[in-house]
């Protein structure tokens, strides 16, 4: 079991795979070195980009991501405009200080290797440092391999290449409603008459006292919330080349002024707009919360913000921790029986758990029995099943800006539709969960964030 406070991560966009696990794997390899005894001999850093990391790490920022770790940035507390700088400053200087270390020179051409032939078996989101002391001829004094697996989740290789038998990560907190399944999660409720929210909730008092849980959960609400209200204020073409225009402005506009506000689909274009929103800002490497993905960023904001808050946008506290921790405990489950990378499950893993994820905690917030909150989730994954994730030229903005803004929709529908349905349908939440794995499992490599399939390389990108 996690923590539902583990998935719900604050970061820089634009992906939290190439982004926020990259800039923590720095950051940690600096401290084992230390460790080591071995930082404080570094002349040299070398970092070398495998499989997925390279083949879109340009286009989703994972150098600068590494630079800013290496510097000793928090994607938690790192400042959007302080890190810009730092990051130019490093590339233009040609040298960098190591966080915990001295001052080195450091050519972000040279010694950043990108190796996307080289996938690795274990994920294929992996990242090798090295450290050496003079010359890049001799051997490094001091070397590590990680691998970024999703969410601003990072595992060393050691963890990964446990045994099948033992793969399973021992709960370090034990939690007195531990479920591994979508079925023991039902199991739980019906035995011990809670509701989902305060399974979950009874969980996260075995890690911390309940008033940080709910005020980490109102943080996690207020940083969603913010975002959006900087995506619909910001306007301009996004970063990157392809003169994406951030339209959730011009958008935002035209509903303010009450263009269309009684028309039945203005429903569609207040969803729209918040996630594009989210989607906007995270294009733009601004701070968003991972929910589950930085890619997958803005559909559970869009619903929170349209569902869970007043008219004028305040949050309604008691609706806001309800929806994130129902939320919370589904996506866990694709975390502990599947994956949320869209490295290695496609953008299903992303778009398709968020809007499940998203479903199930709407449907908490509208009454729903933990049976039809499982159904509103499966209803959310089974549409989105087989999702490519081909981002045109290597960046987060096409397809991914709209596929939010659709996800939301689906998410808002799948709850509907599971609020008129009593117990379960014909496909559970596990057996759909399932069907997702072994579905990123067959798909080919081209359509999991490597940019070689799909629209990627069906659109011009330049």
């Amino acid at each position: 079991m996690l923590s539902v406070l583990d998935l719900f991560r604050v970061g820089l966009g634009p992906s939290s795979s190439h982004t926020v696990g990259p800039m923590r794997i720095a950051k940690r390899f600096l401290r084992a070195a230390a460790k080591s005894g071995t930082l404080s001999r570094a002349a040299r850093v070398e970092i070398e980009l495998q499989g997925s990391l390279a083949l879109t790490g340009v286009g989703h920022g994972t150098d600068k991501a590494v630079i800013l770790g290496l510097l000793g940035f928090d994607p938690e507390t790192a400042d959007p405009d302080e890190a810009e700088a730092a990051f130019r400053k490093t590339v233009e200087e040609k040298s960098l200080t190591l966080h915990r270390g001295d001052t080195i020179e450091f050519n972000a051409v040279k010694d950043i290797l990108y190796r996307g032939d080289n996938v690795p078996e274990l994920h294929p989101n992996g990242m090798a440092l090295r450290l050496f002391a003079s010359e890049p001829s001799e051997p490094a004094i001091f070397e590590q391999v990680y691998y970024s697996t999703g969410g601003g989740f990072i595992a060393s290789a050691r963890r990964l290449a446990r045994p099948a038998a033992g793969d399973v990560v021992p709960d370090q907190t034990r939690s007195p409603h531990s479920f591994g399944s979508a079925a023991e999660l039902l199991s739980l409720c019906d035995q011990s008459g809670l509701s989902i929210r305060r399974l979950m909730l009874i969980n996260e008092d075995e890690r911390r006292p309940r008033e940080t849980t709910l005020s980490q959960l109102d943080l996690i609400t207020d940083t969603m919330l913010a975002c959006i209200d900087r995506g619909l204020a910001t306007e301009g073409i996004l970063p990157g080349g392809l003169e994406v225009k951030r339209r959730a402005p011009d958008l935002y506009r035209k509903l303010k002024t009450g263009a269309g506000v009684n028309e039945r689909e203005a429903l569609f274009d207040w969803l729209n707009v918040y996630a594009m929103a989210v989607n906007e800002e995270n294009a733009a490497g601004g701070r968003v919360v991972t929910a589950p993905t930085n890619g997958a960023a803005g559909i559970l904001p869009a619903v929170l913000r349209h569902y869970c808050c007043d008219d004028d946008g305040t949050p309604i506290r008691s609706k806001t921790q309800r929806f994130l921790l129902v939320a919370g405990g589904i996506g866990l489950l694709y975390k502990q029986r599947a994956s949320i990378s869209g490295a290695e499950m496609g953008c299903q893993g992303e778009v398709g758990v968020a809007c499940s994820m998203a479903a199930g905690g709407l449907a908490a917030v509208w009454g729903a029995t933990p049976v039809q909150c499982l159904t509103a989730a499966e209803i959310g994954m089974e549409h989105n099943l087989g999702l490519t994730c081909d981002p045109v030229g290597g960046l987060v903005q096409v397809p991914c800006i709209e596929r939010n803004a659709i996800g939301t929709v689906k998410a808002v529908n799948a709850a509907r539709l599971a609020l008129h349905q009593d117990g379960q349908g014909k496909v559970s939440l596990d057996q759909v969960i399932e069907t997702m794995r072994q579905t990123g499992l067959d798909m080919s490599s081209k359509y999991k964030e490597t940019s070689q399939g799909g629209l990627a390389v069906n659109v011009v990108a330049c």
